[in-house]
């Protein structure tokens, strides 16, 4: 099969040629061609890799748009006036060999070979190591039986697994990574080796550690992730608390245990391809539960009072550990603290509404439900969204629209006051009402000019027709209210 790449992709490797020297797409863009081919779908490669045998200077002198920056070799050519975001910036790299890994994190230096061999074999995995030549049958070089991994939907390490996890600790957690995000299996002898060697993580700068976390959140089925992190011994050096819900038994209201209920709340999320925010908060909503737990005699029942309390603690500890950014920190830390708002629409009001938003922000109140609805089928209850929380999200609309109201217009009390030159009273308040229906029913009359002059004329009524006008712009205003919370009420499908 012929791969489909990019057309300036093709002129780069034929530029690098036609000066003499090699060049091969490689990494991650060749994997998800041959996936592409596999799964009878295009999957588009998130970015373009090319090695060559071109030292960086003699790449740079080949393509006048370059940036050079790193210890590595890596060239990056600019393509500023294509579209796709994908193909703006395309990173050259010369074939090298690397030398060990004494901080677990990068090589100690890297010397340029001319040699393919040897740049395919430093890298981690068999399905990463491959490289494509863009020429006539476009050529596979697959020296570690890759593309039979891919198949086969296996991750394996190039060569002797606990070397390349000793060389560079992350690719303990990318190997979890990459089996959540295409689906596959991580081979025995890598999984040894990764339990093996759990340790090394702390060697790991935090923050590379979360990017991989959020990448597995970021999967299509996030919770086998969780659970390979958790069966390799990862888990426990990176979120301890989860595991804390394992063989937690909840109440009669729970089909699940802790642990089973928190990742079926995190696949719901991912199935609505809610964003990694909501479906962290999905995941940690119930994490305070085991150390809340208690029996209770009277209902014959575990109960859980202030576990979002506590829940939303832990996500703030965890996080900040993480080195989260600080919005994210305090966004996921609101909906875990408010999940268990509570909801009974026969029993709350729109003011019981308003404290919920005003708890986790107008912002973030569509997380929050969000939340709820992954927290329900996470119960494994059949429907996201009963009658109960769609009236509730009605209510929050209803709560949050602006209100037809007086301050609406560009004039006020004080305003009418000095220009009738009366003193407070009802009067006000009439007079505000009529412009107010005047400019609901014409806009553009709320101007400063026209609403002045229009007071000084209501000023001159007598007071029975000035309390005729006024009724019939609180009546119309009250008819106005009722439709648009009626539209409401019909959009969300409930009384």
């Amino acid at each position: 099969m012929k791969y489909n790449i990019p057309e300036i992709i093709i002129e780069i490797c034929e530029t690098l040629k036609k000066s003499g020297f090699d060049a091969y797409l490689v990494g991650g863009c060749v994997r998800d061609l041959i996936l592409s081919d596999y799964h009878g779908k295009t999957i588009k490669p998130k970015d373009w890799d090319i090695t060559t045998n071109a030292k960086p200077e003699q790449i740079q002198r080949l393509f006048p748009k370059t940036i050079y920056e790193n210890k590595f070799g890596t060239v990056a050519v600019i393509n500023h006036d294509i579209d796709d975001e994908t193909l703006k910036v395309v990173e050259i790299t010369p074939y090298r060999l690397e030398a060990k890994y004494s901080d677990k994190r990068h090589p100690d230096y890297v010397s340029f070979t001319g040699n393919l061999e040897d740049d395919l074999k430093r890298r981690d995995f068999t399905i990463n190591a491959m490289a494509l030549s863009i020429d006539g049958d476009q050529e596979l070089v697959d020296l570690f039986h890759g593309k039979q991994d891919l198949k086969n939907k296996i991750i394996r390490t190039v060569g002797n697994p606990e070397e390349r996890f000793k060389e560079d600790a992350l690719r303990l957690i990318r190997a979890v990574r990459f089996a959540t995000e295409l689906g596959f299996i991580i081979e025995d002898e890598t999984a040894r080796a990764i339990k093996n060697n759990v340790n090394l993580i702390k060697q790991i700068a935090i923050e590379r550690v979360r990017d991989e976390f959020i990448k597995i959140i970021m999967a299509d089925k996030p919770s086998n992730g969780i659970k390979m992190l958790q069966e390799l011994g990862l888990l426990h050096l990176l979120v301890p608390e989860l595991e804390e819900g394992i063989g937690i038994e909840q109440n009669k209201a729970h089909m699940f245990k802790v642990w089973e209920h928190n990742l079926l709340s995190l696949d719901h999320a991912a199935l609505k391809k809610y964003s990694y925010q909501v479906r962290i908060a999905a995941l940690f909503h119930d994490i305070g539960k085991p150390a809340s737990r208690r029996w209770s005699e009277e209902k014959k029942d575990w109960t859980f009072y202030g576990h979002e309390i506590i829940g939303a603690k832990m996500a703030y500890k965890i996080l900040s550990r993480m080195k989260f950014p600080k919005k994210d920190i305090e966004l996921i830390t609101k909906l875990v603290r408010y999940h268990l708002f509570f909801s009974d629409t026969d029993k709350i009001t729109l003011s019981a509404v308003r404290r919920t938003i005003r708890n986790v922000g107008p912002e973030n109140i569509w997380d929050l439900m969000k939340v709820r609805f992954a927290d329900r089928v996470g119960m494994g209850r059949p429907k996201e969204s009963p009658y109960r929380l769609r009236k509730y999200e009605a209510m929050i609309e209803e709560a949050m629209r602006s209100p037809l109201s007086v301050s609406m217009l560009k004039i006020n009390g004080n305003k009418i006051m000095e220009i009738l030159d009366i003193p407070p009273g009802p009067k006000i308040g009439k007079i505000l009402n009529i412009l107010l229906d005047e400019v609901l029913e014409d806009p553009d009359k709320n101007s400063e000019k026209y609403l002045e002059q229009r007071a000084k004329e209501l000023g001159s009524l007598n007071d029975k027709d000035l309390d005729n006008l006024a009724n019939q712009a609180k009546e119309k205003k009250d008819r106005m209210e009722w439709e648009e919370i009626s539209k409401i009420r019909e959009r969300w499908k409930v009384k």
